[in-house]
């Protein structure tokens, strides 16, 4: 399917007018937060976002890397086989590292509030070892996301792929709870059916991993600040009965 960036970007602005349409309309009934999730394709990509977002302000965004190479590595195997061929070493390992360098990017010139799907580039490879380089590139990112108060997202979308553990896999997410990362929960989803989506699994992964508190994000509707709020002790609420 041919993609008309420039149609692409229209439709992305009406999305922010009408977003802010509604949040302005409803203020008294529900807290809306309008953002968007970044991507950091080729080399003017961070550059592009920071010119959009300066005029189309946004509550937040959520950092996010969907591409290694200029090439998709989250959509199907074919495409993540394609981006591995280009790695240095055609390896799992030499890919991850290319693809916390460009969440390193995003971190450090964006500062996103919330840092999505963390190591998403496993989807495809989740029984890959990590080398001792790409762990200090993951310890090199979270240091960078504390260092401004950003708040790491765990993603509840992995199990949709058939996978073991939620984004960040257990590994990463023991060492980000480690340095007392804030946290946050997100279900990625794609429509409206798919809200809440594993949230059953999710909370069984946060028993798991010991995690009982965790961040949101409201913004005042009289002032419009961004106001970053916690929920403890998450694991004991009662609307995980309802699940």
């Amino acid at each position: 399917m041919n993609v008309d960036c420039k149609k692409l970007k229209e439709t992305w602005i009406e999305f922010v007018k009408e977003a802010r349409r509604l949040q302005k309309k409803y203020s008294d009934k529900i807290n809306i937060l309008v953002g968007t999730e970044t991507e950091n394709i080729h080399s003017g990509s961070i550059k592009e976002i920071k010119d959009i977002i300066r005029d189309y302000p946004l509550d937040y965004i959520v950092g996010s890397v969907h591409h290694v190479y200029e090439t998709p590595t989250d959509f199907d195997r074919e495409m993540f086989d394609d981006a591995l061929s280009k790695s240095p070493e055609k390896t799992p390992d030499s890919l991850y590292q290319a693809y916390f360098d460009l969440q390193y990017d995003i971190i450090t010139q964006l500062q996103p509030r919330v840092i999505g799907h963390f190591d998403v580039i496993r989807m495809y490879t989740p029984e890959a070892e990590l080398s001792e380089k790409t762990w200090e590139k993951i310890r090199r990112n979270v240091e960078a996301i504390n260092a401004y108060g950003g708040i790491v997202e765990i993603n509840s979308r992995a199990w949709k792929k058939g996978l073991k553990y939620a984004y960040p896999f257990k590994n990463i997410l023991q060492y980000i709870i480690s340095q007392n990362c804030k946290i946050t929960l997100g279900d990625d989803s794609h429509d409206p059916s798919q809200v809440g989506l594993y949230y059953d699994k999710l909370y069984d992964y946060l028993k798991e991993m010991n995690i009982k508190k965790v961040y949101y994000l409201e913004r005042n509707p009289e002032t419009s600040e961004i106001i970053e709020k916690t929920i403890d002790n998450i694991q004991d609420k009662s609307y995980w009965k309802f699940l």
